[in-house]
């Protein structure tokens, strides 16, 4: 064999030696590659998408709008009434109209027609067992004794005689929550249009109540000297 061809062979075979060393190289390499290649490529495309120093960042809407319902919050289910939640308003028990512990409130008086009272003194009538005190005097007793030393007179038993005459057996009207009351029950009276209380107290034949409105005229007829504050009326 002549050097010149075997020099030849040997260098064919080399070659193709290094031709399938390439290729197996580039057939294990070629996913790596491919890998490394794709995270570059999403690497430059995300610094690229990134705005740069000093630019202004854009957004689409229909972006915005997407990033803005993948953050908001989910709203609670609504509780109904049944499951132990709050209840509205209009579900809330109402009150009572009265509430308990409280006294409900009287029943409203009425003027009822008294026939023929009897006078126990001067601020106390009788309806056989019941008693009417005169609201807003101290009835004056009928053993009462006023004026001084020596001049003195039966002025509680003249006041008693005073309403008895005013009277004379005629009808009075009181105010009453009812017409069966029992024992003594303290109400107004008037005869017509004239108060007793405020008559009394007028005239002098009955103090006044602290803090009751014939105050005022019962301290006229003291100044005066009316009923109780006056002289005997039988030596007039």
């Amino acid at each position: 064999m002549r050097p010149a061809a075997f020099i030849t062979g040997i260098t064919g075979m080399a070659v193709v030696a290094g031709l399938l060393l390439a290729g197996e190289a580039r057939l294990g390499g070629g996913t790596a590659g491919e890998e490394t290649a794709s995270a570059e490529e999403r690497a430059t495309a995300a610094a690229d998408a990134a705005p740069k120093a000093g630019e202004r960042a854009t957004m689409s809407d229909d972006r915005a709008e997407m990033i803005a319902r993948s953050v908001e919050p989910t709203a609670p289910p609504s509780q109904a009434p049944s499951d132990g939640g709050t209840p509205k308003p209009a579900d809330a028990p109402q009150q009572a109209e009265t509430p308990a512990g409280e006294t409900p409130s009287p029943t409203a008086k009425e003027a009822v027609e008294l026939a023929r009272p009897m006078v126990d003194n001067a601020g106390i009538l009788s309806f056989g067992e019941r008693r009417l005190l005169l609201a807003g005097i101290v009835p004056t007793p009928t053993d009462r004794i006023c004026g001084p030393t020596g001049r003195q007179w039966p002025c509680g038993m003249m006041a008693k005689t005073a309403l008895r005459l005013l009277l004379r057996n005629r009808s009075v009207s009181c105010d009453l929550e009812t017409v069966e009351w029992k024992e003594t029950v303290t109400t107004a009276c008037r005869l017509g249009t004239e108060d007793l209380g405020l008559w009394l107290a007028e005239n002098g034949w009955a103090e006044a109540a602290v803090g009751s409105p014939p105050m005022a005229a019962a301290e006229k007829a003291r100044q005066a000297g009316k009923g109780l504050y006056g002289d005997d009326p039988r030596r007039n």
